[in-house]
Formats: structure tokens, C-alpha cells, sequence
């Protein structure tokens, strides 16, 4: 009798499928913060101001939140830290 194979596993949870941002994207983002620094916007709102995918934009904007560069309001708003203001 033939052993049967061992399922496969499934990819860990914190594997994403999301493309990351190329560093000319995040400065690109950086520097549009930087600039209006009272900027607040979705993550439908960036996609289109930035004309990229969704997926493109939301890893980009992820990556600049866990960078600690932008925060997210309670509507789901992506602004500039308290620090990144005081300092621009």
C-alpha cells in the first residue's frame, strides 16, 4: 500500500501577496506628505492621486505606516505622525 502525501502546507499567515513598493514610490509618497503636511487620505483616495493598483498602493501605504511615517485615522485616513509634523 502506497503511503499517502503529506498535505500541503498552506502559506504562513504573515506571507503576503502584495507587491512591495519600490523605493522611488515610497519617496515619491514621502515627499507628498511632506509637502502638504495636512494631507489625509484613503486608500482609495491615494490610489487614484497616485494612479496606482490597489494592491500596489495599500503595500506602499502599509509600509510607510509600519515604518512609522504615516498613521491611520479612525476612518481609515492615512496621515503624517504626530513626529513627522512637528518636524516638517
Amino acid at each position: 500500500m502506497a503511503a499517502t502525501p503529506p498535505p500541503l502546507a498552506s502559506p504562513p499567515a504573515s506571507a503576503s501577496l502584495q507587491p512591495a513598493p519600490s523605493p522611488q514610490l515610497l519617496t515619491r509618497i514621502r515627499s507628498e506628505y511632506a509637502e502638504m503636511p495636512g494631507l489625509r487620505l484613503t486608500l482609495l483616495q491615494a490610489r487614484r492621486l497616485w494612479g496606482l493598483d490597489i494592491l500596489t498602493c495599500s503595500s506602499a501605504l502599509a509600509t510607510l505606516e509600519s515604518s512609522g511615517f504615516l498613521s491611520r485615522t479612525r476612518d481609515g485616513a492615512y496621515v503624517l505622525t504626530s513626529a513627522e509634523r512637528r518636524s516638517a
